[in-house]
């Protein structure tokens, strides 16, 4: 098949969805060689302008895009990603090349072995790109600043002067600026959600142990998650059809496979939809406010059956706040006591960490009991409803050139759904998917869908609708020159 006449443009091949893209280097438009160059110079070129790029895999990424195009030549299709380039988190481990954890103490590990995700994207004729950066230890300790990575703050692209969000604020730089149509990150509790979030992209977080952590970075075993950023819902259902599936390496593997099948879900007005109306109309910061409206009277033109719902009352932060802070812990006992833990970024996280040695086994059993009880009331939560919707973040993204404001905001005293949702969702082990759902200042804002465990295919079907009747998801930040 010969190539069409018109050429493709950098910014066309750079904004392109995976769908898009495959179809591009199927009807060979373009070659695999081609793209893996026009990518990988982005993001050597751009990425540390925003403080994206740990490492540039740039020789061994070429090498994988001639065998893609071989096999194009021969029509020998493998499926949706092949050919497509990503980026992943510097705590998903590549073998003979540094894992750095976003930490000094740690600017020379190498590991001589892939992950489970690098392993099955390598499957899937994935191409990879580089490794991107990441608040140092993905938050564990907790920091003040976004400043607290190896590689400096994360910059958004909409604008410099803002966080790209932690801790994966190396992946949303990313695939917002136009440097990989998808980047992994992990999630603990809002890694995931906030970057994706407050840089204008899609993220999905799948199910607790749908996907195996094998060869990434341990913060928190019962709650840490590897997942999905891209430029769209259906981009993140279809690298999380090649990631998911059981892991005899993981040992909370849940043992399940995922096959993306939104488009042949059951009709809407089948689902009920849990919401509050205050999450939309008083909870976030005023400006954003009228894009939350907004927002929310899209799902409802959906056709879906919209039911007022609030979030089960428990001390969320806290209880997620004494797990993370035990089991990261016992994960970086060493690095504490042998003093290079002061070798970090953040003197807030340096304290957080040493702070955390004193939780005693009754505080970490105590949180864990009430997380089951936590668990047990989604569970009933979710026996009338099929999700959750509401506003991903409630403000705009801090300043990346100063302290966090820990000024707290003035919000209603009645509760919905949004107050707590992201770390109640991270107790319960629940999927969630945040997409582009409007601008205010320039920065974009996020709204999130969670529901029942394994529900991936439900989430992304709505906010695969969601998409095709706004265009938010389709903007990007000015390309940098």
């Amino acid at each position: 098949m010969g190539r069409p006449a018109t050429k493709l443009d950098e910014t066309t091949v750079a904004f392109a969805t995976v769908a898009e893209l495959g179809t591009i280097l199927r009807n060979r438009q373009i070659s695999c060689v081609e793209l893996t160059k026009i990518l990988s110079r982005r993001l050597d070129t751009f990425g540390p302008q925003y403080n994206a790029l740990a490492l540039s895999l740039t020789a061994h990424a070429h090498k994988y895009a001639k065998d893609v195009d071989d096999d194009l030549k021969r029509e020998r299709f493998r499926g949706p990603l092949q050919g497509i380039p990503y980026a992943v988190k510097d705590l998903i481990s590549v073998a003979k090349y540094p894992t750095t954890w976003g930490a000094k103490p740690f600017a020379d590990q190498v590991f001589d072995y892939d992950a489970t995700v690098i392993k099955r994207l390598n499957k899937a004729k994935a191409i990879l790109l580089g490794k991107l950066s990441m608040v140092e230890l993905a938050g564990g300790g907790g920091y003040s600043s976004a400043s607290a990575s190896l590689q400096g703050p994360g910059l958004n692209p909409w604008n410099k002067s803002y966080w790209s969000g932690g801790s994966s604020s190396g992946s949303g730089a990313a695939v917002a600026a136009g440097l990989v149509p998808f980047a992994l990150g992990s999630e603990t509790s809002g890694s995931i959600l906030t970057p994706a979030c407050f840089c204008g992209v899609s993220g999905l977080r799948p199910t607790y142990g749908l996907v195996s952590r094998h060869g990434a970075m341990a913060l928190s075993w019962t709650l840490d998650k590897i997942g999905v950023l891209a430029r769209s819902a259906e981009d993140c259902g279809l690298v999380l059809h090649a990631i998911a599936g059981g892991d005899n390496d993981d040992p909370a593997s849940a043992r399940k496979s995922f096959y993306y099948t939104s488009q042949y879900y059951r009709k809407f007005s089948d689902f009920k939809i849990g919401y509050a109306e205050i999450d939309f109309s008083a909870w976030p910061d005023e400006p954003l406010r009228p894009a939350f409206s907004n927002a929310l009277t899209v799902v409802k033109s959906l056709g879906a059956q919209m039911v007022e719902a609030k979030l089960p009352d428990f001390p969320y932060g806290p209880v997620i706040g004494a797990i993370i802070d035990s089991e990261g812990a016992s994960v970086f006992e060493q690095l504490i006591r042998s003093g290079k833990v002061d070798q970090l970024a953040d003197q807030s996280q340096i304290d957080g960490l040493r702070a955390s040695l004193t939780y005693s086994a009754a505080d970490y059993l105590k949180a864990m009991r009430v997380r089951s009880l936590i668990q047990t009331a989604f569970h009933d939560l979710f026996a009338d409803l099929d999700l959750l919707v509401a506003p991903t973040r409630l403000s705009l993204p801090d300043r990346s050139d100063q302290p966090f404001d820990e000024t707290e905001p003035k919000r209603p005293d009645q509760k919905g759904v949004a107050s707590g949702l992201v770390q109640a969702s991270n107790l319960a082990g629940l999927p969630a998917l945040t997409v582009p759902c409007g601008f205010v200042n320039g920065l974009p804002m996020g709204l999130q869908f969670v529901g029942p465990p394994f529900s991936e295919n439900r989430i992304l079907a709505v906010a695969r609708e969601f998409q095709n009747r706004t265009d938010f998801h389709k903007r990007h930040p000015p390309v940098p020159a």
